[in-house]
């Protein structure tokens, strides 16, 4: 999938966007800042479309997308199958919107790019849910417009999680916000090891908390709770030498 995006204005919204979107940008904001003295640039990934080529089992199309979802289908020219965890955290995307976007692109019969895996048969994403390119998908529209869902609000108070979030006052946290801040966190793991390669334990925590402080501030047991979860899908791992050393894998 190769694809064509605009997006650009004041801070928007975190995303990680893939490598072939990350060099154009870069690109851009050497020749803007070249032209523009005095002047900052931001990308608004939130507000953005792309035009994707997409070659599926059957037929070809050119997909008319969200940067959002072009984020989340570029990363199945990586691999064939992604759990909704997984998504998160190479995509970086706000929990609610990334809900919301992966929707657009399962639930509707005439642009059903993908498909959910697994026994639940709820129409919303869970964390061990999976997806992969639907393999039955073809349509005699060559460009398709794929429409956003709109999701019921479903903010509750999370009672009796003392710990997960690691902000003060915690029990007033939503749900939502609290697995929002799980994905986060993770993402900034992600992102650090990614650059360091290898960390100390409190190096890692002092390093991710240094990045989510502007927006909140996690607890080291909840860093601590992500780490572990990432050792288990093979992110990261403990050194041979040092149990307290993590080396990056992914």
């Amino acid at each position: 999938m190769s694809p064509r995006t605009t997006m650009v204005g004041p801070p928007g919204a975190p995303c990680e966007l893939p490598p072939e979107v990350q060099e154009c940008c870069s690109r851009f904001e050497t020749f803007y800042l070249a032209k523009h003295t005095g002047r900052k640039l931001f990308w608004q990934p939130q507000n953005g479309f792309a035009d994707i080529k997409a070659q599926m089992p059957k037929t070809k199309h050119e997909l008319n997308v969200t940067t959002y979802q072009m984020c989340i289908l570029m990363l199945f020219n990586q691999q064939t199958t992604w759990t909704y965890q997984d998504l998160a955290v190479r995509t970086n995307i706000p929990l609610e919107e990334l809900k919301r976007h992966l929707m657009s692109l399962y639930v509707n019969p005439k642009a059903k790019i993908l498909v959910k895996l697994g026994d639940s048969e709820k129409k919303e994403p869970e964390e061990s849910d999976q997806f992969t390119v639907n393999p039955q998908f073809e349509s005699k529209l060559v460009r398709i417009k794929v429409p956003l869902v709109q999701l019921k609000s479903s903010e509750t108070p999370a009672a009796g999680r003392e710990g997960e979030s690691g902000a003060v006052g915690s029990s007033d946290v939503p749900a939502t916000v609290e697995e929002d801040r799980k994905h986060l966190v993770e993402a900034v793991v992600v992102r650090v090891m990614k650059s360091r390669k290898t960390l100390e334990h409190n190096q890692l925590v002092m390093e991710v908390t240094r990045h989510l402080t502007s927006r909140f501030q996690p607890s080291p047991t909840l860093i601590k709770q992500r780490i572990e979860k990432l050792i288990e899908r093979e992110y990261l791992e403990r050194s041979q030498g040092d149990r307290r050393v993590y080396n990056y894998l992914a």
